[in-house]
């Protein structure tokens, strides 16, 4: 069964919810995408909603050749978006990790659990070994947990940090990190 298959109707864990964008998320792909609030870390986007949606037909071609993945996280209690995050470069044994933005309305420790999820999939779903992360210099708040990830800096230069996270690091703690999500949404 491709990844595809596995995730239409989605993927569930804790607090959190992934499934694959579509055109019809166009308007809030774009609404996060340019809020000057939420997208400071990330390339800028242009055009308008029209134009988000031109993309995300290009991306579904991407999908469909298992290059890319792209997810739009909703809070699981009530399934409204709340975030996204995306798998591309796929180069196995590697992928890269990124374009992960969270609106203010997702719940507590959402983010960890929306990349516990992705991770998964990347490492577990997919096979891979290595997930490749940047981060813009400034990002401390991202920076601080990736480290508490376990993610190793590789590399930088004047505007990014990159780290790699290994599918071994993750495997060994993950059991652990989802015990505090799941404890904490008790």
């Amino acid at each position: 069964m491709t990844v595809r298959a596995c995730l239409d109707d989605g993927i569930e864990r804790g607090p959190i919810r992934l499934r694959l964008v579509t055109r019809e998320d166009a308007g809030f792909v774009y609404s996060l995408r340019s809020d000057s609030n939420l997208n400071r870390y990330l390339s800028p986007v242009d055009g308008s909603i029209d134009t988000q949606r031109d993309w995300i037909d290009r991306y579904k071609l991407r999908e469909a050749e298992a290059q890319e993945y792209y997810f739009v996280i909703e809070r699981a209690v009530d399934r409204i978006p709340c975030g996204l995050v995306r798998l591309y470069g796929m180069t196995p044994p590697r992928f890269t990790w990124g374009s992960w933005i969270l609106a203010p309305n997702k719940p507590h420790l959402g983010a960890l659990a929306s990349a516990l999820l992705s991770f998964e999939i990347g490492f577990e779903r997919l096979g891979n070994a290595v997930a490749d992360i940047d981060v813009r210099r400034d990002n401390e708040h991202a920076i601080a947990f990736y480290r508490r990830l376990g993610m190793n800096k590789v590399g930088q230069d004047p505007e990014n940090l990159y780290f790699e996270y290994l599918g071994t690091t993750f495997s060994r703690d993950k059991a652990e990190l989802w015990r505090h999500v799941l404890g904490a949404a008790k």
